[in-house]
């Protein structure tokens, strides 16, 4: 179906390193691979964002944790169980897989488990945490539909995948 396709579609383009938004609960994300620093460095550079401003990096499930964050307490741990899926983001010491450029150098990382069901499954297929800041040009609203993704970041980015209109915003 065209969900599926969309999904598979998006996973494939992160696999290979691009740069895709999708929607999360709060705005849409322009998501890319945080294992990637080619891909991250896409993503600041089609926002105009400083790279020297941190991303968060979106999980799909609880385990993913481990795979983005290590040393991890087991407060954190509780947090996690009582507030995710959601927009909620704990801030931990990096894993070393993930790309430098995601936490701008720093030894921590942001990171969220969305409940929104379009980037958990995006997340799910490709394997891939995603950093996925605001697909926006650095200083514009932060986008709460598609629409306004394609009038700011058309030709910039890879894709955008036409979800719900975001139901939280900024």
């Amino acid at each position: 179906n065209d969900y599926e396709n969309a999904v598979k579609q998006a996973s494939d383009i992160l696999k290979s390193g691009g740069i895709v938004a999708v929607p999360t609960e709060t705005v849409y994300g322009l998501a890319a691979s945080a294992y990637s620093d080619s891909a991250i460095k896409a993503v600041f550079e089609a926002k105009g964002r400083p790279q020297d401003n941190p991303l968060i990096v979106h999980i799909s499930n609880i385990d993913m944790l481990n795979e983005v964050a290590q040393n991890i307490p087991e407060t954190a741990y509780a947090c996690a169980k009582a507030f995710w899926p959601g927009p909620f983001t704990m801030v931990l010491p990096r894993a070393d897989k993930v790309a430098d450029s995601v936490s701008a150098g720093l030894d921590t990382v942001a990171v969220r488990f969305p409940s929104e069901s379009t980037i958990c499954d995006i997340i799910s297929l490709s394997g891939l945490p995603l950093a996925a800041p605001s697909a926006n040009t650095s200083g514009r609203p932060s986008p709460t539909t598609a629409r306004h993704v394609i009038n700011d970041l058309d030709g910039k980015i890879d894709a955008v995948v036409i979800g719900k209109d975001c139901s939280v915003g900024v």
